[in-house]
């Protein structure tokens, strides 16, 4: 149980020390220790699982499994590198007057206060605990999109407030129903909203109720995971809003909102005969593969490119997990993993590419590999890997997936290459010319922060290369609990 509340405590203490004290000099480097506190604790939970098994704790309050303490150390992971990248950064915007103190001190106590609720989302074994945390995950967003307190960046908060606002409210009415079900069979009270009794009971609950709910579950939490055509708060939000926060919306939100939604699904299999379940979520993700890559090519803002970019690779995973079964769903996790450190990776090499040529519009930036070619490295080799190129983990997920397709779905496999074909010359085309060329950029007050940049990167490259057998079997029991 000290696991769980040291998880849940050190972002919930930061986002109220620096929500008093973030003006201070020193409240950047408050928020990479609370985040290094958070990937400690998220660490030790982490060995304790994988050693002791599933737990349930506080009286079945909180749930601990192989799917959920992954996705725990994955968002303390990227959680961490992004604090420490935007220390740097933030600092060049204050300078430069794009922020003031009070403005600081919100994004400091919102940044720990999103990681706090996206921790309780991925820890409760609640549903309904889940969708408050969901909630309380887009309003502190909303916030943080809105810094820059620009027109555009306030239309932006709004445009994701409104619309992830009603996506949510579908949610809730697809967790009622969900009760309702539930309710029949383990009697009134907080134990029909719990997923342990929920999954114990799965095949006794009445199917055309969770067919309906699930559809609304689909819908609601779908829209926060930017599934087409529910996506249009996404690139507007990665645009307008600080890069740090475009890095955690890409590589944390998203997977968490996934992450309710495969919860829900492995309910509704246990208790339809049908793959009602899996073909929704491979119809939306195969829409949002094939959507996102043509909106590629369209793109000005370099920001707004990648934002297309994960609405495509989050696309693949949830097409992935529909198809189910052990490699299909090992694939989707290993893809979730790869994707996170490589987007986040990217963000933070936009961010400094952004700073030092003072605009975002992709025809405007050149030659960074020649001003700073950490920056500029950085971005092309997160480029190659994030269009799959091997060697790194994200050729290997998709691989995965696509032979598994051509196996059980074939009608599909020539749209997703066509797709992902489309995407890869779409990206690689705007990146090469952003990294070479004649150099628009000028010099950062600060160096960047390449660290998290090239640490995200060689992760990738070695999950491309050879996944340790740990971690292996940590997707593999991740895989046959959902499968």
């Amino acid at each position: 149980m000290i696991d769980i509340a040291l998880v849940l405590g050190f972002p919930l203490l930061g986002a109220l020390l620096l929500a008093v004290w973030g003006n201070r000099s020193w409240a950047a480097e408050m928020n990479a220790s609370m985040s290094l506190l958070t990937l400690l604790s998220a660490a030790a939970l982490t060995a304790r699982t994988i050693a002791l098994g599933p737990m349930t704790e506080m009286h079945e309050l909180f749930l601990v499994d192989a799917f959920n303490v992954f996705l725990v150390a994955l968002t303390a992971l990227v959680g961490f590198t992004t604090s420490l990248f935007s220390r740097v950064y933030m600092r060049v915007e204050q300078e430069r007057g794009k922020l003031s103190i009070a403005q600081l001190r919100l994004y400091h106590s919102m940044y720990q206060m999103f990681m706090f609720t996206m921790m309780l989302a991925l820890l409760t074994n609640n549903v309904g605990i889940l969708w408050v945390a969901m909630e309380a995950a887009t309003l502190a967003t909303v916030l943080l999109v809105s810094l820059y307190r620009t027109p555009a960046g306030i239309e932006a908060a709004w445009k994701y407030f409104i619309l992830c606002g009603v996506g949510i409210a579908q949610a809730l009415f697809g967790t009622i129903l969900l009760y309702l079900a539930a309710e029949k069979v383990l009697g009134a009270g907080g134990s029909s909203l719990l997923w342990t009794h929920l999954y114990a009971v799965r095949e006794q609950l009445e199917p055309n109720v969770l067919s309906i709910a699930f559809v609304f579950l689909l819908i609601g939490y779908g829209t926060k995971v930017g599934l087409v055509p529910l996506h249009n708060w996404l690139p507007d939000a990665h645009a307008e809003g600080p890069t740090p926060i475009s890095a955690v919306l890409s590589g944390l939100l998203l997977n968490v909102a996934l992450y309710a939604v495969v919860r829900n699904k492995v309910l509704i299999d246990g208790a339809l005969p049908s793959h009602l379940a899996g073909n929704l979520m491979m119809g939306f993700g195969l829409l949002s593969v094939v959507v996102a890559a043509f909106f590629l090519s369209r793109q000005r803002d370099v920001k707004r490119l990648f934002a297309y970019s994960s609405i495509e690779h989050m696309g693949i995973v949830t097409f992935a997990f529909g198809m189910g079964g052990p490699v299909a769903t090992f694939a989707a996790l290993l893809h979730m993993t790869a994707h996170s450190l490589t987007k986040s990776a990217i963000f933070f090499a936009v961010g400094h590419a952004a700073q030092k040529t003072g605009t975002q519009i992709i025809e405007q930036i050149r030659g960074l590999i020649h001003t700073s070619p950490a920056v500029g490295w950085g971005l092309m080799i997160g480029g190659l890997a994030i269009l799959g190129l091997p060697p790194f983990g994200v050729f290997a997920s998709e691989f995965l997936i696509l032979t598994t397709a051509m196996r059980e779905h074939p009608w599909a496999t020539p749209i997703l290459l066509a797709a992902i074909g489309v995407a890869f010359a779409a990206i690689f085309s705007k990146v090469q010319s952003m990294v070479f060329g004649e150099s628009t950029a000028q010099r950062l007050p600060h160096p960047p922060a390449a660290f998290p940049v090239f640490v995200h990167l060689a992760i990738v490259l070695v999950l491309g290369l050879y996944i340790p057998p740990y971690l292996a079997d940590w997707y593999r029991a991740a895989a046959r609990m959902l499968g």
